[in-house]
């Protein structure tokens, strides 16, 4: 199991130099950023632009330092906020990364129309959904498990986006019965799979090209469990 994720992940990081990956990759780069550079100016507007304290009077450099914070927070709170944009992801990219994927990989392989664009969307809007819920639920075992939490946080989210990764993937060869029964038959390697993915993605910076990888890896992961190759 663990010979055929790692041949799915080198085979994933070898083709990142690819045209349509770096295209993918920037786009998407790019549109997180900006939703963590959007988040953290929202916060900043917030913040009063003095700061009135008792024997001190108004403070303007207080409001500074409260920003720097703001900053450094968010590039924290990334480390959360990734698992929902890695299920975003799917719903934009999906389709080009596993083209791309199989263009270089699988050409041998048929055609496919693949998943229309409106139940690629209409999935991963009821999976972010579903991770946000999950996450909130777990927020009170993350608190009470303190050490364990990152364990917790990974095995939590490994499932649940080896779960979306491999349905997504799967469904546009197998329709969505075929992609559930062959995701049933493997359920321990696909979480296996999400697990390795969740663990990177709560790594600020390196948790920004863990989506698109992951994307790579599980249509990889798909074939070899499919025994299309």
């Amino acid at each position: 199991m663990g010979g055929m994720i790692l041949d799915a992940f080198f085979k994933a990081l070898g083709q990142m130099g690819d045209p349509k990956f770096r295209r993918i990759l920037l786009i998407g780069l790019g549109l997180t950023v900006a939703l963590l550079a959007g988040a953290t100016f929202g916060v900043q507007l917030l913040l009063p632009d003095t700061v009135s304290l008792p024997w001190f009077g108004e403070i303007g450099w207080l409001s500074s330092l409260l920003s720097g914070f703001v900053l450094i927070s968010m590039i924290g709170m990334s480390v959360f906020l990734m698992v929902p944009v890695a299920s975003v992801f799917t719903g934009f990219f999906l389709e080009q990364v596993v083209d791309a994927v199989e263009d270089k990989h699988y050409a041998h392989l048929p055609d496919v129309e693949g998943t229309p664009v409106k139940d690629i969307l209409i999935d991963s809007l009821k999976f972010l959904g579903l991770i946000i819920v999950v996450n909130l639920l777990a927020l009170i075992i993350y608190l009470l498990s303190t050490i364990l939490a990152p364990v917790i946080f990974w095995i939590v989210n490994g499932i649940l986006l080896g779960r979306e990764y491999f349905q997504m993937v799967a469904m546009r060869r197998l329709g969505r019965k075929g992609a559930q029964d062959l995701r049933a038959k493997h359920r321990f390697k696909i979480w296996f799979a999400g697990f390795l993915m969740a663990v990177p993605l709560t790594i600020p910076f390196l948790n920004l090209f863990i989506p698109l990888l992951g994307v790579a890896v599980f249509t990889h992961i798909f074939h070899r469990l499919n025994k299309t190759v």
